[in-house]
């Protein structure tokens, strides 16, 4: 009896004395600070600290899978950091939304190299190999960077860092009021309309009254006295065109004129042509005559053919030159 109420104390005594134990190593144990992390978070605070040096940037979002599969290797290439003189970073996409603005993040997770402020998208995978690989390699000389209105630095990109952040703000709120509140979502729709309204309206009244306080009016004698410059100019316009057009007048008119003036020149000068022709003409005729008469006397003898053919030639050198009178007139 006695050896069988031992064996339950004995055991009872060892569990006591483990529990102890554990007990005992517990506080120890929960002494022993963790690793640090080698990832440097960055914010729009301190995320200009990428552009001195060389460093590789990952865009996550806690709710990404992707994301998650890629934290060890991402660790494990920040503790190998000081072996390949590089920075690692990593932004959180759902507490930035500016950085992702910024760099214009469309997927997740999202890589990036910097170099002493020259940006390039690293489209690989995010194993530790092949990262280490891209750094000792230098794979990214041969990527093209990320210059101009791209570049994470430009003012392109920093508006759009504003714009990202003014959205996640709204996201926020948005999510306050339906799952800290409980509000419907209709109800956060409809508020946000409204705001997006009053905000216009309000910002309509500012730039009038921005507008009002600048402009400065000008006095009635002086309007009146722009106004009469402005008469007295468009009557100047006026005559001006005038005299140009009666310029125009007059030299057509002269133009005209001398066109009539050659006409005639030439008119005559083919009437002159003419007088010459038939002067030949009758010359010649008359050298017939004569000629004939000539041999008629020598002959001794003028036959009635001869007369009549000399009639003949008198009256048509008669017409003739009636004819051309008449053409001179």
């Amino acid at each position: 009896m006695a050896g069988g109420r031992c064996g339950p104390l004995w055991t009872a005594l060892l569990v006591a004395w483990v529990a102890a134990l554990a007990a005992a190593e517990g506080p120890e144990q929960a002494l022993v600070p963790a690793e640090p992390s080698r990832v440097q978070p960055m914010t729009a605070s301190n995320w200009t600290l990428v552009m001195e040096g060389e460093w590789m940037l990952k865009f996550y979002a806690p709710w990404c899978p992707s994301c998650q599969q890629t934290d060890s290797e991402w660790e494990t290439f920040a503790k190998n950091g000081e072996t390949l003189q590089i920075s690692v970073g990593k932004v959180d996409v759902i507490q930035e939304p500016g950085l992702s603005g910024r760099f214009f993040v469309t997927t997740l997770p999202a890589f990036f190299h910097a170099k002493d402020g020259i940006f390039r998208r690293y489209r690989g995978p995010g194993i530790f190999e092949d990262l280490q690989n891209y750094i000792l390699e230098k794979k990214w000389q041969s990527v093209e960077p990320l210059t101009g209105w791209k570049s994470p630095a430009s003012l392109t990109m920093s508006g759009m860092a504003g714009l990202f952040s003014i959205s996640g703000k709204i996201w926020h709120l948005h999510n306050y009021f339906t799952v800290t509140l409980g509000i419907p979502a209709w109800c956060s729709y409809v508020f946000f309309i409204i705001a997006t309204l009053v905000f216009g309206l309000l910002m309509g009244l500012v730039l009038v009254v921005i507008s009002e306080c600048f402009y400065v009016p000008l006095p009635r004698n002086s309007s009146e006295h722009s106004e009469q410059n402005q008469r007295s100019e468009e009557a100047q316009g006026a005559e001006q065109l005038q005299d140009a057009e009666e310029e125009k007048d007059d030299s057509n008119e002269e133009e005209n004129k001398d066109s009539l003036l050659d006409d005639e020149e030439e008119k005559e000068d083919l009437g002159d042509e003419d007088e010459a022709e038939e002067e030949e003409e009758v010359d010649s005729v008359a050298g017939g005559v004569e000629e004939e008469r000539s041999d008629a006397n020598d002959q001794g003898s003028l036959t009635e053919a001869s007369v009549a053919q000399e009639e003949a030639a008198e009256d048509s050198l008669r017409q003739r030159k009636s004819q051309h009178a008449n053409k001179a007139l």
